[in-house]
Formats: structure tokens, C-alpha cells, sequence
């Protein structure tokens, strides 16, 4: 893929890159704000959800910037229904010293614009209630609230809500 304009590169993931992939999405446990696991994830453990991502249907990208991997995001399908097919809940995660910087808006940008390539018509976001800057980004995006499922997940004994950001696209 081509560079953003902002020197941002953003491409496919190969599987050489699944351990950095792990590597950033662990590096989110601790916080108890961004993933339901609550114990790091090993590449071992990732690989189906790997080999669920195909560049044509259900793209999984790396972004690299000044030559460094920062982040990553993905479309996974919905419910796994075929009525459903047109529909992708995202993900995006950045490494800790990415964040903060304004790289979650050009990826999620990224993610607005690539959808019609996919055959993708609506995105969705699970986001904790408490992540605030999440829901902050994906609202400027277009997002709005479909959905409050109060008090579903226990992190460190305290419930937390599940909101379901979508928009079409």
C-alpha cells in the first residue's frame, strides 16, 4: 500500500509480523481499558484469529511510521452469519509510545475509506465504557451509539459496560 500523506505506511500483515502484532496488543492488557483479556495472549494462541484476515475480504494491516511499527487494525466479521456479511466490527491498536499522537484517526480514516473495497457497508466498535478516549475517536469519526450493554465484563473485580459504537459507511 501507499504511504498517508502524513508519512503514515499502512500495509498488509504478513505472518512474520504476528508476534509484533501480539506484542502491541499485550502491551494494552495491563490497562484494563482497551481488551477484555485479562493475561497476555501468545502468537501460538492468535493464529486462527490470523488466518481469519484475508486482504480482499477481512483485511488485517500493519502501520509503520519513521520505519517503526506503531499499530495495527483489522476487519473481523460480525456474528459469523452470512446475512450479516457486509457488517465488520474494527480494531486498532497502537504501541504505547504511538498513542496520544493522532495516529488512531488516520487509521481509523483508513478503515472509513477502505470499506466500499471489501464489499463493507457498516463498522463497528466495542469499546469499554470507561475508555473514553476511544469513544471520543470514534465519535469525531462519524460514530454514534448503537448499543449499552451495562456491567457484562470483570476486570480486577470491578464491572465494566460494553458500549457499540457503528456507522455506515
Amino acid at each position: 500500500m501507499n504511504p498517508e500523506p502524513s508519512g503514515l505506511l499502512i500495509r498488509d500483515a504478513t505472518l512474520a509480523d504476528l508476534p509484533v502484532i501480539v506484542d502491541i496488543y499485550n502491551s494494552t492488557v495491563p490497562t484494563r481499558l482497551v481488551t477484555a483479556d485479562t493475561e497476555p495472549v501468545t502468537v501460538a494462541s492468535r493464529q486462527v484469529w490470523f488466518d481469519q484476515h484475508s486482504p480482499d475480504r477481512r483485511p488485517l494491516w500493519l502501520a509503520e511510521a519513521a520505519g517503526r511499527t506503531i499499530g495495527w487494525l483489522s476487519y473481523s466479521s460480525f456474528y459469523g452469519r452470512p446475512a450479516y456479511d457486509a457488517t465488520c466490527e474494527i480494531s486498532i491498536y497502537l504501541a504505547p509510545e504511538a498513542r496520544g499522537q493522532g495516529w488512531g484517526s488516520q487509521l481509523l480514516q483508513h478503515c472509513l475509506r477502505h470499506a466500499p473495497a471489501v464489499r463493507v457497508t457498516t463498522l463497528l466498535g466495542f469499546i469499554f465504557g470507561h475508555n473514553e478516549p476511544s469513544l471520543r475517536l470514534f465519535e469525531k469519526h462519524g460514530f454514534v451509539r448503537w448499543g449499552h450493554l451495562p456491567r457484562i465484563a470483570v476486570l480486577d473485580d470491578v464491572e465494566r459496560d460494553l458500549i457499540i459504537v457503528g456507522r455506515r459507511v
